[in-house]
């Protein structure tokens, strides 16, 4: 009997030890993840408690935890079984954001300026409806099962698409949401935010106000190997600062989202471990460090806010759109965007016509050029802030797609050749939702 109760005493302490090392450093990401998931998800697109819990917070050991709406207040505040409250408060035009207790709420906070499209025209270019137009060249009953294909049907939760539209020659072709969602939905784009982030460059670069081929502007990096790191590189990730992003376990990416004050930051303490221009390596943080490189383009805080959506949201009519910062005011450029799945597609479609819009010339056409070619090293699959079809990732779709992506599947594919854009919005992403059938099924519907 003695010697089980050591057997099971040193059992226990392992156990513990286990716990300790391995799974209460969790705590504070699962806490903080579901805390800020669902404030954005409620307070942005009005979702009930229970359908963000079912559906956005999808992740391994969420359901160890409790969330408690305020409504009043506009706060989620987030425990796992009872440790580690995390709580998110919602502003008006700032979003959801994760907070820590140092975080003064009664501060006063700028907000940006919005500006709605009005001009009686139909999508894309004004907000009312398209007039039905038929285009001979469009199977469309292959069109619409490519579209039906991409839904769970009979209650099953394979491939969670949440939405679909495909745009050719401007007209919407095909839509189709699924039970919840409809063409009002504010949808989560995840990393889809970096191509939003990385298009300011190049609108500041068409206002003659950025040379991205410069040194980037960090003071830190000034003394050191890192100052020959550039804008261009880090544009193009491949700067060779040292990331990690594995969203399966405590990284550099989920400590910056779920714990950082400041996102812009993080990248910056980084070390070189690789060759600036020469060491392609995916990172969110980069992207946020992009964020603070745009604040610094402006005097005040009001200026930086409002250039988002002044120069390109609400110019193109992404009325729905919503970028939300961090506990520092800055826009986390590299996960947090919203918008409607037509809204989406609006940015995709400004690609297609590679920066002009309805006329205006938005950023220079050689912009297009620059993002979707291939970045040294990444093996033909990324340009800048863009990913692309060079190398052939989805081997039954043209070369020349290049796309928007985001955790979970989020995808805008712009098709140059095909005067086609493609959004899918869902909760799965390869392997388990197969993008190569859905972009080629609906490729094979354009005769």
């Amino acid at each position: 009997m003695k010697k089980f109760l050591k057997i099971f005493a040193v059992l226990l302490v392992l156990v513990l030890v286990y716990i300790r090392i391995e799974i209460y450093p969790q705590l504070d990401l699962l806490s903080g993840f579901s805390a800020k998931s669902v404030a954005s998800g409620h307070f942005i697109d009005n979702r009930s408690v229970e359908t963000i819990q079912q559906g956005d917070n999808d992740i391994d050991k969420i359901d160890w935890v409790t969330n408690q709406i305020n409504d009043d207040e506009h706060s989620v505040t987030t425990n796992v079984y009872g440790f580690k409250e995390r709580k998110a408060i919602y502003r008006e035009g700032l979003g959801a954001t994760l907070i820590n207790d140092d975080f003064d709420v009664s501060k006063p906070y700028n907000v940006p300026k919005r500006s709605k499209l009005n001009n009686n025209l139909p999508f894309p270019y004004g907000n009312l409806e398209q007039k039905d137009t038929v285009f001979s060249n469009i199977d469309y009953k292959k069109l619409n099962v490519a579209i039906e294909n991409a839904f769970d049907k009979n209650g099953e939760k394979k491939k969670r698409t949440r939405s679909v539209i495909v745009i050719y020659k401007d007209k919407i072709i095909a839509e189709k949401y699924a039970d919840g969602f409809n063409k009002n939905s504010k949808i989560l784009g995840w990393s889809m935010t970096k191509s939003i982030t990385g298009t300011l460059f190049g609108i500041l670069q068409k206002q003659d106000k950025i040379d991205i081929t410069q040194p980037a502007p960090i003071d830190e990096w000034k003394n050191d190997e890192r100052s020959k790191i550039t804008t261009n590189d880090l544009l193009q990730m491949n700067s060779g600062l040292e990331w990690e992003e594995n969203y399966s376990k405590i990284c550099d990416a989920t400590k910056m989202l779920f714990i950082e004050e400041d996102m812009t930051k993080l990248q910056i303490n980084k070390p070189l471990v690789g060759k600036p221009n020469n060491t392609w390596n995916y990172s969110s943080g980069t992207t946020n460090l992009l964020s603070g490189i745009l604040r610094k383009q402006f005097k005040t805080h009001q200026e930086y806010l409002d250039f988002w959506y002044t120069n390109l949201l609400d110019k193109i009519g992404m009325n729905s759109a919503i970028v939300e910062t961090d506990m520092a005011g800055n826009f986390v450029g590299s996960s947090y965007g919203w918008a409607t799945t037509r809204d989406w597609a609006k940015f995709g479609l400004l690609y297609l016509h590679k920066g002009n819009w309805n006329g205006e010339q938005i950023f220079d056409e050689s912009w297009t050029k620059y993002v979707s070619t291939p970045t040294n090293t990444s093996n033909g699959n990324y340009g800048a802030q863009f990913w692309l079809n060079t190398g052939g990732r989805f081997p039954n779709v043209p070369k020349d797609m290049f796309y928007a992506s985001g955790f979970q599947g989020q995808m805008v594919a712009i098709f140059p050749s095909n005067d086609l854009v493609i959004v899918r919005m869902g909760l799965k992403e390869d392997p388990e939702f197969d993008f190569n059938v859905l972009l080629s099924g609906i490729l094979k519907s354009l005769k």
